[in-house]
């Protein structure tokens, strides 16, 4: 299994394992500041292929800028900005999601985003078990960058 399939292993595993919808994982670029989606399980289309966010734009931006989780409940009513400000959740027609950080040589890299078209939140173990596939993820970056 190469690294791409591995990573792909372990976005499906995070959905086959939780109540979500949907799972991706977002990297800033190796030139610049933007950030991209690379991998999707669960995904409705292929869109989040095209999108792409400044530093510190949209859930995955805001992720990898501030270094800390980020859950989004209800949106887009509870959210701060413009919804289009958050394409990923618009593309998958995401009403909750939580993202958390992954890093490389430790600094925040990358996203993995656990989402759902309902507004049900994830439980405190999921959580735990997202921010576990991150720390997984973490060993496997090396390749991508």
């Amino acid at each position: 299994m190469n690294r791409s399939e591995e990573i792909a292993h372990v976005c499906e595993s995070i959905l086959a394992n939780i109540t979500a919808d949907f799972v991706g994982l977002a990297l800033q670029n190796r030139e610049g500041p933007d950030v991209r989606w690379h991998y999707a399980a669960g995904n409705s289309n292929e869109k989040y292929k095209r999108i792409s966010v400044r530093y510190g734009k949209g859930i995955a931006g805001k992720v990898i800028s501030t270094g800390s989780p980020i859950t989004i409940n209800n949106f887009p009513e509870d959210i701060q900005g413009k919804p289009l400000e958050y394409p990923i959740m618009l593309a998958e027609k995401l009403l909750y999601a939580y993202a958390v950080p992954i890093h490389y040589k430790g600094a925040p890299k990358g996203v993995i985003l656990v989402g759902s078209r309902t507004n049900d939140p994830i439980t405190d173990s999921e959580q735990k078990m997202i921010k576990q596939a991150a720390s997984t993820m973490e060993g496997m970056l090396d390749s991508l960058f």
